[in-house]
């Protein structure tokens, strides 16, 4: 692919991981809410935090077009610091809720949205990691390749919910969801610590790099 060609495709995964989380934070809070999963409803709330995250990548693919190898601008620093800030608000609504539910024993209507939209989300955020894989490896982009590493941890967040919704279907126990609940929480919590690591660093750190 040309480089002409490998930026569309970076500007293209970019948007379409904006489009893509927006409608799956409306269907997952939508279900979540409608079937009293905390744990759904907070992967929907996820997702529109992470739609958030994306408008920064776009707006980094747009400025490579001029500087290929620049530092993050203001634009991008502030867009990681609400987005870390939303995470941390989001960690405390979390674990509020699933203290609430250990408390009272609640447990959902059902899980079955959980498991489907799970699923999905595995394969496309799979599939979103290759793409990010080919376009910055083409382009000799760090700061692509660290986004495409950082993506991993919304498949973490994915089969998180997708364990914890299949096994609430398979044995209707009632405090399996609050645990996925916390588990959300925690991943959150590292996601937005890596986004205020990142606003902190001129340069392109991801600090799930391994």
């Amino acid at each position: 692919m040309t480089h002409s060609q490998l930026l569309r495709l970076a500007a293209a995964l970019a948007i379409f991981t904006i489009v893509y989380n927006i409608a799956e934070g409306f269907v997952a809070t939508y279900f979540g809410y409608g079937d009293e999963s905390l744990a759904l409803f907070g992967f929907g709330v996820d997702s529109f935090i992470e739609a958030v995250s994306g408008l920064g990548i776009l707006h980094m693919t747009m400025r490579m077009r001029r500087d290929p190898r620049g530092d993050r601008d203001v634009f991008e620093k502030t867009a990681l610091r609400i987005t870390g800030t939303s995470f941390y608000v989001l960690v405390a609504g979390l674990t509020a809720g699933s203290a609430y539910n250990f408390w009272t024993g609640h447990k959902p209507e059902t899980t079955w949205w959980g498991v489907i939209i799970a699923a999905i989300s595995v394969v496309v955020m799979l599939a979103l990691i290759e793409g990010k894989r080919i376009a910055g490896t083409g382009l000799h982009s760090d700061a692509i390749l660290a986004d495409a590493r950082c993506t991993k941890i919304c498949i973490s967040m994915s089969i998180v919910l997708l364990i914890s919704s299949a096994m609430y279907e398979a044995t209707g126990f009632a405090y399996v969801d609050a645990i996925g609940t916390l588990g959300l929480a925690y991943l959150s919590f590292t996601e937005g610590k890596e986004c205020f690591e990142k606003a902190a660093h001129s340069t392109h750190h991801c600090s799930c790099e391994s």
